[in-house]
């Protein structure tokens, strides 16, 4: 037996901060409550006003909080705090004055969907922190839709923007001399991690590297005269890599670890596509051909997880498996699509919020959208297009199923969430709010609530110890499929696998189902 985690509307206490004075032998309990906007209700509770009382925009008593992060000034006169409201509406970095405990507030985002971004909240790591003069600190912020670097004067209370465009930082890091910043960025394209510098007044952006493919990931030697780097393509894992931090230096590869056989194949790169979606949005999306031109005229939608992470992207995905099996997929006829829907890193504040207080939403449409796409430009049958995820990608697989019937031949979902009123507290409560206080969103984003309309195949593959999407959406979904006298359905358990599988055998068992359910349905 394991004990399982508690699911989303757990109560959550607001955190306090305490100031110790050791030489006064006292105490002083910061208070929050005159910050700005710290009482304010979040938009959609207007929709649940039926009150015959006029509606009143903020709350009596201050929202709960906690504290991502503290650091104090150097000469101890001041600190900043990074103050989050509970319902993840709000972000303060504030001035606490030592020793009177007055605050004082340097910036303050709010969002009507929730706070998030790149080096939003990695508070005292690389996304914040105090340059050498003791008087500025620098934080990421999206407030102007994208992650981006800020710096922020105490003395003159002056806030001054480093970078700016449609384009994130991924992270930050101050160079040791403190006159620079070393960043990661996707400014070239979402898809493309290069390395900058900066000067800490925001003039004199430098690239490091300016590849059109691929993603670096980089540290500094402690004293930056090297750069160490893992570098990967769309069809090369990452290697290390070594090179003097000067501009013009070469890089020398320092491991190769892959095996002769995993080279003897010719991995090829997807295609790298966007499209545009009914609301007009570009999409971006990679695209595996088949081999010997249109194949067998069906397609594969292929759905990633965790909702808020990249796979459309130029280097090596965290998906290798699925990279893997795509391939396999083309050498057979298929061709296949892996889209960064709505709510997918690397695009900016709106598109990581698309999918507010409704999953399955945008996200679900943007692969319906992708329909006309793969008919029009690779001669796909529209009716021979399956989709396939695990975790949230299994989730919007049920969707379509669910609420497109006929729009896609067939689907498997993996380690599907069915009810998100089942999952965790720090995942769905920022995307839907609270079950309690915002029942609507959960209704509209919860496939149980729409199985009565599954008319096409449906696969369900499921590990019984997952701790993280729990066995018993599942059993619970199988249930209601039952009640509905659904036929077209089967599930497989693994009585042995977490979320993440670990066995070949189960990987080998899951995709061999996958690939069955296809060339049944789709390759006719």
């Amino acid at each position: 037996m394991l004990n399982g985690r508690p699911k989303v509307g757990v109560t959550q206490n607001s955190q306090e901060l305490l100031m110790l004075l050791p030489e006064q032998d006292t105490s002083i309990m910061i208070d929050f409550a005159m910050v700005p906007g710290i009482k304010d209700k979040p938009d959609y509770k207007k929709e649940y006003h039926n009150d015959s009382l006029p509606y009143e925009p903020q709350y009596k008593q201050a929202k709960p909080i906690f504290i991502s992060g503290l650091i104090g000034s150097a000469d101890s006169t001041f600190a900043i705090a990074d103050v989050f409201s509970r319902d993840n509406k709000d972000r303060w970095i504030l001035k606490i004055l030592i020793p009177s405990g007055k605050v004082e507030v340097i910036d303050h985002q709010r969002d009507q969907a929730w706070i998030g971004g790149p080096g939003v909240r990695s508070f005292g790591g690389a996304g914040i922190g105090f340059l050498k003069d003791n008087n500025t600190i620098y934080f990421q912020s999206e407030s102007d839709g994208y992650s981006h670097l800020y710096t922020y004067d105490i003395a003159k209370q002056r806030k001054t923007q480093i970078t700016a465009g449609n384009f994130e930082i991924q992270k930050v890091q101050l160079s040791k001399d403190g006159r620079q910043f070393l960043i990661h960025a996707n400014k070239e394209h979402p898809g493309v991690f290069n390395l900058y510098k900066v000067n800490t007044n925001g003039s004199g952006w430098t690239s490091i590297t300016s590849e059109s493919e691929g993603r670096y990931d980089a540290v500094w030697s402690p004293d930056e005269s090297y750069i160490a780097a893992l570098f990967s393509l769309a069809n090369q894992p990452a290697e290390l890599y070594i090179r003097k931090s000067d501009e013009k230096a070469a890089w020398k590869q320092i491991t190769q670890s892959t095996s002769e056989a995993f080279r003897k194949y010719e991995w090829r790169k997807p295609e790298f596509r966007t499209f545009k979606a009914a609301d007009g949005a570009e999409v971006h999306a990679r695209v595996y051909k088949p081999q010997g031109g249109s194949g067998n005229k069906a397609a594969v939608i292929f759905v990633h997880g965790a909702g808020y992470l990249q796979n459309a992207h130029k280097h090596w995905s965290t998906y290798y498996r699925e990279y893997m099996f795509h391939q396999f997929l083309s050498d057979n006829g298929y061709t296949v699509m892996d889209i960064d829907y709505r709510g997918s890193a690397g695009y900016g504040r709106d598109w990581r919020t698309g999918i507010y207080r409704h999953m399955g939403g945008k996200d679900l449409s943007d692969h319906v959208d992708a329909i006309p796409f793969l008919v029009s430009e690779y001669g796909v049958d529209p009716d021979k297009i399956g989709i396939y995820g695990g975790s949230y990608g299994g989730f919007i697989t049920l969707m379509a199923l669910f609420q497109h019937p006929g729009t896609f031949a067939c689907g498997a979902g993996l380690r599907s969430v069915t009810d998100w009123a089942h999952y965790n507290h720090g995942y769905t409560a920022n995307i839907l709010n609270t079950p309690e206080e915002d029942s609507i969103a959960y209704l509209k984003s919860s496939p149980i609530y729409y199985a009565e309309n599954l008319a096409d195949p449906l696969l369900i593959l499921h590990g019984m110890v997952d701790v993280n999407v729990q066995f018993q959406d599942v059993v619970r979904l199988s249930q209601r499929l039952i009640e509905l006298e659904k036929n077209n359905w089967e599930m497989a358990v693994f009585p042995i696998e977490d979320h993440g599988f670990v066995r070949t055998s189960s990987w080998i068992d899951e995709y061999k189902r996958i690939y069955l359910l296809f060339d049944k349905h789709l390759n006719k």
